[in-house]
């Protein structure tokens, strides 16, 4: 199960899909080969994204790659 919480190494690692889904969200520019550190959450924090967005990114995550 995917949580806010899981390192985004550790996401795209284990559901390599995943890079796809959190680039057309706006999170980070990790196909470019940006290193990317730190949690989901903190991810899309940076972008400006509220608690309610990530929860529903998290579960459209978890609908799709699970």
């Amino acid at each position: 199960m995917i949580t806010k919480d899981v390192f985004i190494e550790e996401l795209i690692t284990f559901y390599p899909s995943s890079v796809n889904y959190l680039s057309q969200k706006g999170i980070r520019c990790i196909v470019c080969g940006e290193p990317v550190w730190g949690t989901l959450e903190e991810a899309c924090t940076e972008k400006g994204l509220t608690s309610e967005e990530i929860d529903l990114i998290v579960n459209e995550m978890n609908k799709l790659l699970t």
